[in-house]
């Protein structure tokens, strides 16, 4: 029409996309290992011809990385890959990446060790310190799982806001910012563990028993609610490394089994 003003685009937004491009394609692959610990990165002007940015935009990325603990960047030397110890792996793109490459039974294995020092000691809490708000989230999250059981999307949805709002009422403040950074872990953990949960409504009773317990105020079966629910999804984590095995020994036998007759 005439008389109207084409809209501008954001720049700024634009570079922001342009770097967050480059860091998350450099931080994939130094999670992956494409690039070890000690390994220098392409410089400024080799990062801009491969990513087909500015000087400017890989900077960015740069700082972006540096600041997760993943690289070191030195005047004259370039940016050097930091040993994993060196990672911030509660940063949430950098679970994201580590979730992405990693064997997900030794990351599960590690969630767990963290959700077993956590989570029964934040529900007790929870049983003390909750407030009605806190105990209304709990409850709404109870209930969309409830109203789940046949969405896979949803009851993972819900399941993470479950623990989350537990995390929230423990009354420690230190605890929910600790809750909202394993967010992802927990979601790329109950992504797998659900898919394997051939009837929900077996778990349901269980996060029931937590809500219970917390709505009474009582701790000590609050603790001992969350230790059975989280033995449980050890359990369902292990039968689904055993059937993943048979599934992977089964194709073996079947790939040899057809050799043989080809040969014959």
């Amino acid at each position: 029409m005439a008389g109207t003003k084409r809209k501008q685009p954001d720049k700024g937004a634009l570079r922001k996309s342009l770097y967050n491009k480059v860091a998350h394609d450099l931080g994939q692959r130094i999670v992956r290992g494409d690039y070890k610990p000690g390994a220098l990165l392409p410089n400024e002007a080799e990062c801009g011809q491969i990513y087909k940015v500015s000087r400017t935009a890989v900077r960015e990325a740069v700082k972006m990385l540096s600041a997760k603990g993943l690289i070191q960047s030195r005047p004259k030397i370039g940016s050097r890959v930091e040993p994993r110890s060196s990672w911030n792996l509660l940063d949430r793109d950098v679970i994201g990446w580590y979730c992405a490459t990693v064997d997900f039974h030794s990351f599960a294995h590690d969630v767990q060790q963290i959700r077993f020092m956590i989570e029964p000691e934040a529900a007790a809490l929870a049983a003390i310190s909750r407030t009605p708000q806190h105990l209304a989230e709990i409850e709404a999250a109870y209930q969309a799982m409830a109203e789940g059981v046949d969405d896979e999307a949803a009851w993972n949805a819900a399941d993470v806001n479950f623990h989350l709002a537990i995390l929230n009422a423990s009354g420690n403040g230190f605890i929910p910012p600790f809750g909202r950074v394993i967010e992802s872990l927990l979601a790329n953990l109950f992504s797998v563990t659900v898919a394997h949960l051939r009837n929900r409504l077996k778990v349901l009773p269980m996060h029931e028993a937590i809500f219970a317990a917390i709505r009474a105020r009582k701790p000590d079966l609050a603790r001992m609610a969350v230790r059975r629910l989280l033995t449980g999804t050890q359990k369902t984590i292990d039968q689904g490394g055993k059937l993943k095995a048979a599934a992977l020994d089964s194709r073996s036998r079947q790939r040899k089994g057809a050799k043989i007759a080809a040969k014959g």
